[in-house]
């Protein structure tokens, strides 16, 4: 008896990523939920620059490569066009939503545009050779702060759900993390609860995945795991930042 299979809504074919890389778990959460909601024939997925350029090998939807950062304008013009029969998403790393796509990513929630961003946070430019990036942690090493992230130079990490819990525009911001087994299980229901706002006409759903990135943090994956629960969760906390159905509203942070 087959308990656990591939979504139809992920190819079979192998990933580019590097070994103990969590963007497979994460793909396939997405891919889950596609097929769960029966929308994987109406569901057209944006994907920039960065570890996720090649994403439209991955999943068996349609797919639009995006200039860096620009996902969510493309998003919005996608949903725009023919609001009634597509579900949009994004499929976006710290390094482009967070810095390049910033102003995208902020208007986007500002007008409460009816797209899912899926925002995978492992605090490094990953597929440009291991630069810090707006979510490296204070004192993180990498490339281009090879003594650590001095926050007197270069400013503090950039907490995306709380920025964005600010606004009065977005539906529903959570982050969630894929380090065990818990967690990856929360993260599929939080990916789903997003697509199934878009599919209510709720608006901007955002969910921050707190990923690892064991090649540029000169870790193993095993360690790079643990380094998520030890250094990134303490900084970026889980939990639902914002979510208007259940009232969780502005600095009122629910966590499971």
């Amino acid at each position: 008896m087959v308990v656990f299979d591939k979504p139809h809504a992920l190819n079979d074919i192998p990933m580019h990523y590097c070994p103990g890389c969590t963007h497979g778990i994460i793909h396939r959460l997405v891919a889950e939920c596609l097929d769960e909601l029966g929308i994987e024939g109406q569901t057209i997925g944006i994907a920039p620059v960065g570890c996720s350029v090649l994403a439209y090998n991955y999943f068996n939807c349609d797919m639009i490569e995006a200039a860096h950062g620009r996902a969510p304008a493309i998003a919005t013009g996608v949903t725009r066009a023919d609001p009634e029969n597509h579900i949009v998403f994004t499929y976006q790393g710290d390094g482009d939503l967070a810095s390049i796509g910033m102003a995208e990513t902020v208007h986007a929630a500002a007008r409460n545009e009816n797209i899912t961003v899926i925002f995978v946070n492992n605090a490094i430019y990953g597929m440009t050779g291991g630069q810090m990036a707006p979510t490296s942690l204070p004192g993180q090493v990498t490339q281009t702060s090879p003594y650590g992230r001095d926050t007197n130079h270069c400013g503090f990490p950039i907490k995306v759900c709380e920025m964005l819990s600010e606004l009065d525009g977005p539906e529903y911001l959570e982050r969630v993390a894929v380090n065990n087994v818990k967690n990856v299980k929360n993260a599929k229901k939080a990916i789903k609860k997003a697509f199934e706002n878009q599919i209510n006409k709720k608006g901007f759903s955002l969910v921050e995945v707190i990923s690892s990135c064991p090649t540029n943090w000169g870790m193993t994956p095993q360690k790079a795991l643990e380094w998520v629960a030890d250094k990134m969760i303490p900084y970026y906390p889980l939990g639902v930042y914002k979510d208007r159905s259940a009232g969780i509203v502005k600095g009122e942070v629910k966590n499971d």
